[in-house]
């Protein structure tokens, strides 16, 4: 990589966050020529909140990530200190994988795949200014006045935009401890008229871990059998460790409740709305008051790190507050707190004024992605980070926009959740969010993207040449299990219980079988015996689930035909069954055309749409 000003680029990302990595690692892969504009090189790929990655929904964003090319899981893997499978129980269309993050290493990981991608340059500067003519992007300014010509860029600020820190009654600009808010660049987005908003998130206070009494509490290990994120990684890179499990008491939530007029939050000195779905603990102890305790992961920051994160406890009480009600928690009573927590309030643009490309119609080159779109969560912005990042380039080379559908990915369903029906608090994503989740799993991710990817560009040889031999593998794999056809008593006389109807099954029908494994199949079919544990897996969840992928294919389908369904102006939708009170008032009220605009209304899900055309169906029957 070089660093120069003045020259010119196809695609220009301002930050170097997650959104931002993501944008300029696959602009650059899309062969534009990229500049990744950031105040500080050295705090590229910061941690900013928890050192972690993935999770319920998450983890299936961070899969289909790298099955386009992305950096995030290749990172996530070469810094993983504690991998787990989250609900392992469950079917594994809902399970999410995570891990424990060394933050040092995650930022270096992030580093050094930027550094290794061709097309990308580097730049250390705050941009105050965009240029703008003919109503497009034409470049942007720094402080310094230096220009930088462009025709697209990619804005990800992330907590930076005007961002504000409180903790307690004090406050203070910044984007996140350390470092200062972006003003100038706010002070642009204002002259444009963009619709524009607060949010706040918050972090808990940091503690010193050689004072934390390890000995007395619950230790969490990781899997013994982890489950990485991409698809090119085989075995963990650095060792693993446990993490710390202990919980707030009637005395910790005594201290809060006490206090409460002295959080930021409580004390009305913040106006942004904060996560529902990852609340501070004044939120817990207000909102789930009959909880006589939560729990808090003690979460190591790194190998070599004295620093550890309490997830569970995040905060705007002032710094006495936060001593004390920590050390009334088990294990803490001696804890010191490196860095208190605090919540941080920043700027954010309502993404319903976004294309579904990412871009921004108002002004033309311009697309958006992170935090500034009302998201939290890393994995959620380097998602759009690498949508904006693809379509940036694409349009800097007069190519059309790549969007993926709810039915291809998840992906798609935040994408589509932002830009038509808008956010009122920060989005995360959760598997529920995904009406095909049985299609859209973790596992799959690289069957259902990576030859699209290929074809758009963004896969270099090596995920090329694994892949290919992937679906060779599998497809062998699946034409052995094909052929293989039983007996009822064949199949019994294995152990494998059986209706005993006559009919023949081949190896796939019976995998099909809730309790069948390949392992029990082996005597049948020894074949299973030779293939990769992967392979076998794999064969095994698409036999589970193919009659449900199947009626959910034919359910995207009809879904797809059906979005410009009309819908009668006389609908009663007050007797339609299975409609919240509150969406029942809300149609009522805005009564839509279609099935598209009843689509975009705030709160709307994919089940009540069914519901609706599904009444509009049997009402044309009743008059047929």
């Amino acid at each position: 990589m070089f660093h120069v000003k003045h020259e010119r680029f196809d695609v220009i990302v301002i930050g170097g966050g997650h959104a931002g990595a993501e944008a300029a690692h696959a602009a650059a892969r899309a062969g534009a020529r990229t500049a990744l504009v950031t105040m500080e090189r050295a705090k590229i790929g910061v941690m900013s909140c928890n050192p972690a990655i993935g999770g319920l929904g998450k983890g299936h964003l961070v899969r289909e990530i790298d099955a386009m090319g992305g950096i995030m899981g290749l990172a996530a893997d070469r810094s993983g200190i504690q991998f787990r499978l989250l609900n392992r129980r469950k079917g594994p269309a809902v399970r999410g994988p995570r891990t424990q993050s060394d933050r040092a290493l995650y930022r270096a990981a992030i580093q050094d795949l930027l550094a290794d991608q061709p097309n990308l340059s580097i730049i250390e500067g705050e941009v105050a200014d965009l240029i703008v003519e003919g109503g497009r992007i034409a470049g942007v300014r720094l402080a310094d006045d230096s220009e930088l010509p462009t025709v697209a860029v990619v804005l990800t600020t992330g907590t930076f935009l005007r961002g504000v820190i409180h903790i307690g009654d004090r406050r203070m600009d910044g984007g996140r401890m350390g470092d200062r808010p972006s003003q100038r660049l706010a002070q642009r987005l204002d002259a444009l008229a963009l619709p524009l908003g607060r949010l706040k998130t918050g972090t808990p206070p940091r503690l010193r871990s050689s004072s934390i009494a390890w000995d007395g509490l619950e230790m969490q290990p990781g899997d013994d059998d982890p489950t990485l994120f991409s698809f090119l990684s085989r075995a963990p890179s650095v060792r693993q460790i446990s993490c710390g499990i202990t919980h707030t008491n009637a005395k910790t939530h005594e201290i809060i409740a006490a206090n409460l007029s002295r959080s930021a939050m409580y004390g009305g000195h913040i106006e942004g709305v904060g996560p529902r779905y990852c609340p501070s603990i004044e939120d817990k102890v207000v909102r789930f008051a009959d909880k006589s305790s939560h729990q808090i992961f003690l979460e190591p920051e790194g190998l070599d790190s004295d620093v550890v994160y309490p997830n569970g406890i995040s905060t705007s009480l002032p710094e006495d507050v936060q001593a004390d009600y920590v050390h009334s928690i088990a294990g803490l009573e001696q804890a010191e707190i490196l860095q208190p927590g605090y919540a941080i309030e920043y700027d954010y643009v309502d993404p319903q004024a976004l294309d579904a490309s990412l871009e921004l119609p108002a002004l033309r080159g311009l697309f958006l992605a992170g935090q500034i779109n009302g998201t939290t969560g890393y994995e959620e912005a380097a998602a759009q980070g690498l949508m904006a990042g693809l379509n940036a380039a694409r349009q800097a080379r007069g190519e059309g926009p790549v969007i993926l559908g709810r039915s291809d990915a998840y992906i798609g369903v935040l994408i589509d959740d932002l830009v038509t029906r808008g956010v009122s608090e920060p989005y995360r994503m959760f598997t529920s969010r995904a009406e095909y989740r049985l299609t859209l799993r973790a596992d799959n991710a690289d069957q259902r993207l990576t030859a699209l990817a290929d074809g758009l560009g963004l896969i270099d040889e090596t995920r090329r040449a694994a892949f290919g031999e992937k679906m060779e593998r599998l497809a062998a794999g699946r034409t052995v299990l094909e052929n293989a056809r039983f007996t009822p008593r064949e199949v019994a006389e294995t152990g494998i219980t059986i209706n005993q109807d006559g009919q023949r099954r081949n190896g796939m029908e019976l995998l099909a079988f809730p309790d069948v494994t390949p392992t029990d199949l082996a005597p049948l079919i020894p074949e299973l015996d030779e293939m990769q544990p992967e392979i076998r897996e794999q064969l095994a969840i698409e036999a589970l689930y193919k009659t449900y992928v199947d009626r959910q294919s034919r359910d995207a389908e009809a879904l797809r035909r059906d979005e410009n369904q009309v819908i009668p102006d006389a609908l009663a939708y007050g007797e339609i069954g299975g409609l919240s009170n509150e969406l029942r008032g809300k149609l009522e009220r805005i009564r839509p055309r279609t099935l598209a605009q009843a689509g975009r209304i705030d709160g709307m899900t994919p089940a009540a749409l069914a519901l609706i055309l599904t009444r509009i169906r049997q009402d044309e029957r009743r008059r047929a």
